[in-house]
């Protein structure tokens, strides 16, 4: 199983949003394992989207740190198809 991210993008918001860059994490793995991992980073469960969870600055860093590997967005946009396609 590999944890991945992509890279953070600025994201519109209002004036004094609190994040306003993100980032995506999934894996190729069971949920359950990313779960585990995003819990190592003090994401919670409900965050979760169904089949990644949004990162902001700090969570990102941490992720990095924790192994997750750096993938540009249309490698994650394949991987998630992959994902729904039962592949």
């Amino acid at each position: 199983m590999t944890i991945y991210v992509d890279p953070l993008r600025q994201c519109p918001g209002p004036p004094g949003q609190f994040e306003r860059y993100w980032a995506h994490l999934m894996t190729d793995g069971p949920d359950k394992e990313l779960h585990a991992f995003a819990a190592r980073i003090r994401l919670k469960r409900q965050w979760f989207q169904g089949d990644h969870y949004d990162l902001g600055r700090r969570r990102y860093a941490d992720a990095l740190a924790l192994g997750a590997v750096k993938v540009t967005t249309r490698e994650l946009v394949r991987l998630r198809q992959k994902r729904r396609e039962g592949a």
